[in-house]
């Protein structure tokens, strides 16, 4: 398994799939493309998806939280963050007050890119959904 993202659009398909060479099993790594992806589509931007190793529910790291409030911050918008796992799906966003109060919803319904997202993870078995 490797971590992969996919930014997606307001009509809810991928607009860039990030997939770099030097991400591993726990760790994707933000890069200028990924910042120019964001700032190049924030006006019709809805948000960003990445994959988190095992199954369950994912939940989010530290890390994960500074980067959705530094790009939400540089952005000026609120995204919604999907972290998915082999076999659930979870949808963070902002409710505050504090920077860093993301609220979890667990979701039921997968969206299209999912199954595309989970082949760029390396997942191996069969998946939910």
């Amino acid at each position: 398994m490797m971590e992969a993202g996919v930014v997606i659009g307001l009509d809810g398909q991928p607009l860039y799939w990030h997939a770099p060479d030097n991400r591993s099993v726990a760790y994707l790594p933000d890069s200028h493309l990924l910042w120019e992806i964001f700032w190049e589509h924030r006006k019709h931007l809805s948000g960003f998806a990445h994959s988190h190793p095992g199954s369950g529910i994912p939940g989010p790291s530290h890390e994960d939280l500074t980067t959705f409030a530094a790009v939400e911050s540089g952005l000026g918008k609120r995204l919604n963050w999907w972290i998915i796992s082999s076999d659930k799906l979870i949808r963070l966003n902002w409710v505050g007050p504090e920077k860093l109060d993301y609220q979890i919803s667990i979701l039921e319904e997968d969206p299209e890119w999912i199954l595309i997202l989970r082949e760029k993870s390396n997942y191996q078995g069969v998946y939910n959904g």
